[in-house]
Formats: C-alpha cells, structure tokens, sequence
C-alpha cells in the first residue's frame, strides 16, 4: 500500500510537471507573438524554476532503494583530537542543519553531547522530508578537515575527522494484513481427546499461509468455524513475530555497516589551508567554495554519488 501510494504520487508530479511545462509553452509563444517582454521574461522564470522542479523529479526517480523514501536519522561523532575535532563535528552539525533547513525538511534533536571546551562530542537527529534517507545516505563515512587551528597560539595547521552515520527511521508499526488468496485452508476430521463428536465431523483447520509457509492448525473445538477462528488468531501472531524478526533483522545489518565505517575510510576533505577545496574522494568532485558547502550547499556531491551509484 506504502509503494503503491509512492508511485501514484510520482505519476501524479509529472503529470504536473508536463501541464506546467505546456502552460509556460503558450505563456512563451503569446509573448513572442506580442512581442511583449515583460510577459517573455515571466515565462522565461517559470522555465528556470521549472528545470529546478525537473531536476529534483529526475533525481527522486533514481531514489528507488526500499528506506529511500524514509526520514532520516543522522549521527555525527567527533574523532580523537579533543577540541579540534570536537570544533569540527559541530561546524557538520551546522551544515547539514542548514541543508534540511535549504530542502524545507524538519530537523529534531534526539540527543546532544557538548565538547569539553567547543564543539560537540556527537549529535543525532532526525531529517524528516521526501526521500531524506535516500540522499542522506551518500553522507556516511568519515569527513576530514584541513585548517589553521583556532585554538593552537602557534597557528600550526591541523587535520580533524569526524564520522557521519544515516540510518533510516523505521516504522515501529507493523501492520499485519492476511489476504485470502494468500491462504490454504484445509479440514480434517480431529484425532486424539475431545469427545465422539469431535472425531466424527471434519471441525478441525489446518491454514497455510502460502508467502510465508507458516502453518497452523486447531482442532480443540467442535466447530469448524470455531477452529477457523482460533487458528487465524494464532497465524496472525505468528505472522507478527515473523515481521517482527525481520525488522529485527534489518536493524542488525543497518547497525553493522556503521562498524564499516573505519577512519581510513575517508569519504570527503574540506581544505581551508593552505587553498580552500572541498574533495569528494568517491566521485573525484572538487568544489573551490568552501563557504557555501559548510553552508548547508552539498547537493553537488549527493547528486554526484546517486548518478554514479546508477552508472555504475
């Protein structure tokens, strides 16, 4: 149901896209006939603003892994280093903190662990929007900064890292919805205790449940619908469990790539001396305004690992 509304809702912003695209059409060729330029440069922004839409609808299309459509929970941890790397897990902090607020997500604080002098030791919050998780995750790894120390008299230049991990946030809700094609019911007459009548009537109920091959069985009461019923109670439980499991399951794995994440495992360098440069190692990106990255501007190097993942 979750996927189907997905879909429904991408089929539904392109078709916007095309009836605005057509408007902007006719908005273009009136003013062309009119010779009108106020109205040509109208159509003229309406075009700009629509390549942006189309450009994030593009992307959103390429965001197809199954959390990708989930709020994200973000944790940035301070490497060794003390204040110096403390100092730099909150300037990430700050920057992907103005990157939600850029996107218009919603930001909360889960938990906050202030540095012994500056900074922060670590932070985790959520990113709540369309498709968070999915660009998020290209964030995961360790990010290294390259600066003049501000907290050194001797002005000695300074390597910092820090660690950035994204998981998705799960629905804690599990919805158990048994359809009856998905079952085989079959009866049979009850064997062992439970009366002359029990064994003389086909009351009892075995259930199948074909997706996941969990069976159950009941033959305790004299009637079939009775069995029926007490069986489909004890499918829906074990049903619950089984769904259970494998959110369990997905925890573990998501939790175990965190420990991947080794501080060799540099992912990108930000250099503020002695040039200013922003490196993704992944994608072999520079970008020379430091400023704007450190700004919330990281959608280049997001945009960059999707189409890469994609090509790849």
């Amino acid at each position: 149901m979750k996927e189907r509304t997905r879909i429904t809702g991408k089929i539904e912003k392109l078709e916007t896209l095309y009836t605005d695209l057509e408007e902007c059409e006719l908005l273009l060729d009136m003013a062309l006939e009119e010779d009108d330029a106020d109205t040509a440069e109208e159509a003229g922004e309406q075009l700009r603003a629509l390549e942006t839409r189309v450009s994030r609808f593009s992307l959103n299309l390429m965001l197809d892994g199954e959390n990708d459509g989930n709020n994200a929970i973000v944790s940035i941890n301070a490497g060794a280093g003390g204040t110096e790397a403390q100092d730099w897990a909150e300037m990430l902090f700050r920057m992907y903190a103005r990157w939600v607020e850029r996107k218009g997500f919603k930001s909360e604080i889960i938990d906050f662990q202030p540095g012994d002098e500056a900074g922060i030791k670590g932070v985790t919050f959520t990113a709540s929007g369309e498709y968070a998780y999915g660009y998020l995750r290209s964030e995961k790894g360790v990010h290294r900064l390259v600066r003049i120390s501000p907290f050194n008299a001797g002005g000695k230049r300074h390597t910092s890292f820090a660690s950035v991990f994204v998981y998705p946030e799960l629905d804690n809700e599990i919805e158990i919805d048994i359809e009856e094609k998905d079952l085989r019911v079959d009866v049979f007459r009850a064997s062992g205790a439970g009366g002359q009548h029990v064994n003389k009537t086909s009351s009892a109920v075995r259930i199948t449940h074909m997706p996941t091959g969990i069976v159950v069985q009941c033959q305790q009461e004299k009637s079939q619908h009775r069995n029926r019923e007490l069986a489909m109670k004890v499918l829906r439980s074990r049903l619950y469990d089984h769904e259970k499991q494998k959110q369990d399951e997905k925890w573990q794995e998501i939790n175990a790539s965190k420990e991947d994440i080794a501080w060799g495992s540099q992912i990108r360098s930000y250099v503020l001396h002695p040039y200013q440069m922003v490196k993704d190692h992944r994608i072999g990106l520079d970008i020379g305004n430091v400023n704007a990255v450190l700004d919330g501007d990281i959608d280049p190097f997001i945009e960059g690992v999707l189409l890469a993942r994609k090509s790849a």
